[in-house]
């Protein structure tokens, strides 16, 4: 995955974000995406090399390593993190529209200086207002899927020492370990607060849109009886 791709694309759209949009990119970019790339393969590197179970049956061990970890950690944080960032590619869309129809005013005679135009800010007003409020909407619906996904597939969140399997083809109920199974519970713990805390960021931003939304909202003058 090319993360440096996806952080060009989000920075664009972050110089037209409100302040607690640019928070919530930081805190993305620095505790999700950087500690991903960084650490997570260190964590969970050994997470099926290391799984054991007290059988010699072939075939046991992977059956039973697929019921309990049927996707990856890893694999999962990284599907994660593009869905709920791929909503922001909706404002740059956006952005991006806006900044062709103004180089469009070119052709007819107006002087428009292309340079200074792609380093304008655009106001979220308007049009551009409904579009990353949608983004934002979608960014919490995504970080909600993502994590319930967590709580159905692993049984929760914490990583058990211990896990019984009897599915075929062991000959019996068997037992198997995970290796670290602390160390990871607390990096999963510390991934999915960080979601949370991405989450809150998403509706005090959308809260503050709304406000400013309703506060410029032009009122009737009141009719004299």
């Amino acid at each position: 995955m090319d993360w440096g791709t996806l952080q060009n694309i989000l920075g664009g759209v972050n110089k037209h974000s409100t302040s607690i949009g640019k928070i919530w990119l930081t805190v993305l970019f620095i505790f999700r995406v950087m500690i991903l790339v960084v650490a997570a393969e260190t964590v969970w590197g050994d997470e099926q090399s290391d799984f054991v179970c007290n059988t010699l049956q072939p075939g046991c061990k992977n059956v039973c390593y697929d019921h309990f970890f049927p996707i990856s950690h890893i694999r999962l944080w990284a599907l994660q993190l593009i869905f709920v960032s791929t909503p922001a590619l909706l404002v740059a869309m956006h952005i991006a529209h806006r900044r062709h129809e103004k180089k469009r005013q070119l052709t007819s005679g107006e002087k428009v200086d292309i340079e200074e135009l792609n380093k304008q800010k655009f106001h979220i007003q308007g049009p551009l207002w409904w579009t990353y409020t949608c983004s934002i909407l979608f960014r919490i619906i995504f970080e909600a899927v993502f994590m319930y996904m967590f709580y159905v597939l692993y049984d929760g969140y914490q990583m058990p020492h211990l896990l019984k399997c009897s599915a075929w083809p062991c000959p019996n109920t068997v037992d198997c370990f995970v290796s670290r199974p602390t160390e990871k519970t607390m990096f999963t713990i510390f991934m999915l607060s960080v979601s949370g805390i991405c989450m809150l960021l998403n509706v005090a931003e959308m809260c503050y849109l709304m406000i400013k939304f309703c506060m410029k909202a032009p009122r009737k003058p009141a009719t004299l009886k």
